[in-house]
């Protein structure tokens, strides 16, 4: 009886022992815990922070081992701290991706198990590392052009960091290169949100509205875009050729001419405010501003052609004025548009209805040979 209950004894030492030693092993890994943070306060070397980084897992492998530690929440978040801060430091790249790894399994393990949230702290360090390897290994994809895993690393990262710009900028830009334009918008909507003033950004996300025919919010965001960035060239042509688009005509006039006062020598508000004032059907006014497109580009086939029209459109409306010289006015006014016609047809000969409109006058005029000529070069286009 004696000898049994020594033995029962012997045996609950050694549990005890156990015991004792793998918490011996919990109480190294929380003591490595404490030495790296002192050691990254120092901001000593990383060599040093990855010896106690190795020293905590070697006693974390052991309490993983255990029936008991392992299914602690505090042995999964430790494993999930040293490891995430190892996978930002270990130079290696092999080696930081399985620290990575680790960690994310690790992370997982302790979320399962903190039922009273008794490791929240390391829980939201170790996930705080992992976003940053994680931004990292999605930055590199990026300039990869492996827009696929850096969209799906960078999009947790902005999730969880929202109201960083650039990262909502970064992960717009890879949803959009695999064509999931939905979280393009989401993401550029993120950036212009939280103050972004990237003109391009807000030149894409309203090319991406219009896509979808929402043409008022795209509007809107070509408006918020000039408004951080006045005068900005492409933002303003995207302007005015949506204004254009849906017929908001009085609103481009007014942009260009405001435009216009800034930039004397742009040659496509020029041009776009000539065709906005022919389109009104104020041709004297078109003719004058295309002049002064081609002041500034005498090579301007776009201003040429238009200018040619906005001739003969005069010419015709002179024809219907009780006017003694209407006749004289009316040859003068086709000799220019037939100038401004032979001008643009150098610089496109393949244009055909730059051609056609030659063709017509030169048959007016009844010049036979330049008839024949034209009738020929039409039939080759």
């Amino acid at each position: 009886m004696q000898n049994g209950f020594k033995l029962l004894i012997a045996l609950l030492v050694l549990t005890s022992l156990h015991t004792f030693a793998q918490k011996s092993q919990i109480l190294i890994a929380r003591n490595s815990v404490g030495k790296l943070q002192a050691s990254i306060a120092n901001k000593e070397d990383e060599k040093k922070q990855l010896a106690i980084i190795t020293e905590g897992l070697k006693a974390i492998e052991s309490a993983e081992k255990d029936n008991k530690t392992k299914n602690w929440a505090e042995t999964w978040s430790l494993k999930s701290y040293l490891t995430s801060y190892a996978s930002i430091i270990d130079t290696d790249p092999a080696n930081a991706d399985k620290f990575y790894e680790a960690a994310n399994t690790a992370i997982k393990q302790a979320r399962g198990l903190d039922k009273y949230e008794d490791n929240s702290g390391l829980i939201k360090a170790s996930n705080h590392n992992i976003l940053i390897k994680k931004q990292e290994r999605g930055n590199a994809s990026y300039f990869n052009n492996d827009f696929k895993e850096a969209y799906d690393d960078l999009k947790e990262v902005s999730d969880s960091f929202p109201t960083d710009t650039t990262l909502a900028l970064n992960t717009a830009i890879c949803a959009l290169n695999i064509q999931n334009y939905d979280e393009a918008i989401n993401y550029f909507k993120r950036a212009k949100d939280n103050g972004i003033r990237n003109a391009s950004m807000f030149q894409k996300l309203a090319q991406l509205y219009s896509a979808k025919y929402d043409n008022e919010t795209a509007i809107k965001t070509l408006e918020d875009g000039l408004l951080k960035n006045p005068f900005n060239h492409n933002l303003t042509n995207e302007y005015i050729n949506l204004l254009l688009d849906t017929e908001n005509y009085a609103k481009a006039t007014s942009l260009i001419e405001g435009n216009l006062k800034v930039e004397k020598a742009n040659k496509l508000l020029y041009f776009l405010y000539g065709y906005l004032q022919q389109a009104g059907g104020n041709n004297s006014t078109a003719i004058l501003a295309y002049d002064k497109a081609l002041a500034t580009d005498q090579n301007y086939f776009d201003a040429l052609y238009q200018l040619s029209l906005a001739y003969i459109n005069t010419a015709n409306e002179t024809l219907q004025k009780a006017d003694p010289e209407k006749a004289s006015k009316y040859n003068s006014l086709i000799n220019r548009a037939q100038l401004a016609l032979q001008r643009a047809n150098e610089i496109n000969p393949n244009d055909k209805k730059t051609v056609q409109l030659l063709l017509d006058i030169y048959s007016r005029k009844k010049e036979t040979d330049k008839v024949q000529e034209l009738n020929r070069k039409l039939q080759e286009l």
